[in-house]
């Protein structure tokens, strides 16, 4: 079991179906990203350069882009409670599953072209 994976275990299980879902969204729309445990959370890279990061707390999933994705995203994430780069989704609420395959995306174009 690969370390991420040994990560999601470690939730109770409507939490690990939530985290395997974000870690599918994400495999499947940044193809080649590599997957790394740091900084305590689930990490996506691309071209050595970090595309999101997400992790599971008491009450939301962190999912962390970038300032400027979050720039990009300004209405769609106005619903949550944010930080400079991240981003809460609550754990009682629906999880917005397709915009964060869009803010992957968003993340992915702007490593490659500033690559």
């Amino acid at each position: 079991m690969d370390r991420v994976e040994q990560y999601i275990s470690s939730f109770p299980a409507d939490t690990q179906d939530i985290l395997r879902k974000i870690r599918r969204v994400i495999l499947e729309n940044a193809n080649g990203a590599e997957e790394r445990f740091s900084y305590g959370l689930a990490g996506y890279y691309v071209c050595g350069k970090p595309l999101v990061y997400f992790g599971a707390f008491a009450k939301h999933i962190g999912f962390y882009a970038t300032p400027n994705a979050h720039e990009k995203f300004t209405t769609e994430l106005s619903a949550y409670k944010q930080g400079k780069g991240s981003v809460q989704f609550p754990l009682s609420a629906e999880i917005p599953y397709t915009l964060i395959k869009r803010i992957v995306k968003f993340r992915l174009a702007q490593i490659k072209q500033n690559d």
